[in-house]
């Protein structure tokens, strides 16, 4: 959207498709949403040009097929429109298009149900006792998630390194990511490969799951896409926010069907930078009843993650942080620094300076290991 204006080659509906139907048939970790708005995106662009459309109205009929493809695949019309608005910039909503977006998503949500898709509807019947210890207990939910958030787009990022850094023939590295995952199969379990909707629906179910779940989702998913896997990348994370947010009941001796409904959307929030599309998500998947405890999880692991996103390509409009100094304007994979103000003691602004003292030391190891691969 941010490129071209919106213009989408038609060639991506046929290769999208028939890559995603592949990688997921072979067991990659990915999901079918990527692939699903990249179609709808694309099938819009195709659309404006028979049409004639200009630069400005044929954005607003990419973002309805991003919307719409968004809505067809997780059964949720009112998040999928907001979603295909609010995924484009941070700190902004283009508001040109929520109208038609909100039209795309009822449409296609509508068609998916009348064809017999079925979708994952669970509604949470736990209703806590208010009180501030609970409340307490959510905040540091999202916090953790947060965090999580992060890891995951940081793993993101040093695959992607490791990957570049391979110089060798395309399909090749493909053969690799397959090798490696097999690996990783034989130590662990097969639980890992696809979809995981399986062990999504234990989570939501109050099911237990091993503590490393959610790390090894984030490691088959990264591995999977950065050498020759095509898909999208909500899904995994439905996988990894489900399953953290089971072990966080667990910790504080909660209901884990609860807190897996919580942990899916808020880590979506944090990884995508949605609070708002997360949280009516939540509604619509889990019941009202979850509604304001999602919402706040959603908000604190939106701001803990920081200027960063699974979606490089994501526009920054303004900080989510007076506390915090960065330019505007440019996509977030050109972001090369944050200053934190001198005498800024905002929470923002110290999770800000213990996130990039994190990423910090993960580079240095990075360089090490790669040194040491080097000498090998």
């Amino acid at each position: 959207v941010h490129k071209r204006s919106g213009k989408i080659n038609f060639l991506v509906i046929p290769v999208k498709f028939v890559a995603t139907v592949i990688t997921v048939a072979t067991g990659g970790s990915v999901g079918k949403e990527g692939p699903a708005a990249q179609i709808g995106g694309g099938l819009a662009s195709v659309t404006a040009d028979i049409l004639r459309f200009g630069d400005a109205d044929r954005k607003k009929l990419v973002i309805c097929g991003i919307s719409a493809g968004f809505s067809t695949v997780f059964g949720t019309p009112i998040a999928g429109a907001i979603f295909g608005v609010e995924v484009l910039f941070i700190g902004n909503l283009f508001y040109d298009a929520l109208f038609p977006s909100f039209v795309a998503g009822m449409i296609g949500y509508h068609v998916a149900t009348a064809l017999g898709i079925t979708y994952l509807y669970h509604p949470v019947d736990f209703v806590p006792v208010f009180s501030g210890s609970f409340i307490v207990k959510v905040a540091i939910t999202g916090v953790i998630l947060g965090f999580c958030a992060f890891i995951f787009i940081e793993m993101l990022e040093s695959f992607k390194r490791i990957s570049n850094r391979i110089r060798i023939w395309s399909p090749a590295k493909g053969l690799i990511g397959g090798g490696i995952l097999i690996i990783l199969t034989f130590i662990f379990t097969t639980r890992f490969l696809g979809l995981g909707l399986v062990t999504i629906r234990q989570t939501i179910e109050g099911g237990a799951i091993n503590w490393y779940d959610p790390f090894m989702k984030m490691v088959f998913t990264s591995v999977t896409l950065n050498f020759g896997g095509s898909g999208g990348i909500v899904t995994p994370i439905f996988f990894i926010g489900s399953t953290a947010g089971s072990l966080i009941a667990d910790i504080f001796g909660l209901d884990r069907a609860t807190f897996a409904a919580i942990g899916l959307v808020g880590l979506l929030s944090g990884a995508a930078n949605t609070p708002i599309a997360a949280s009516i998500m939540a509604v619509e998947l889990f019941g009202s009843k979850i509604g304001p405890y999602a919402a706040l999880v959603c908000i604190i692991s939106y701001l803990i993650t920081g200027h960063r996103s699974v979606y490089p390509s994501q526009v920054l409009v303004r900080s989510k942080s007076s506390s915090v100094i960065i330019e505007s304007g440019g996509v977030i994979e050109d972001i090369t620094g944050i200053e934190i103000k001198t005498r800024s003691k905002t929470i923002f602004g110290v999770l800000v300076k213990i996130a990039g003292a994190i990423r910090r030391w993960a580079n240095r190891l990075y360089n090490w290991l790669w040194k040491r691969y080097r000498k090998m």
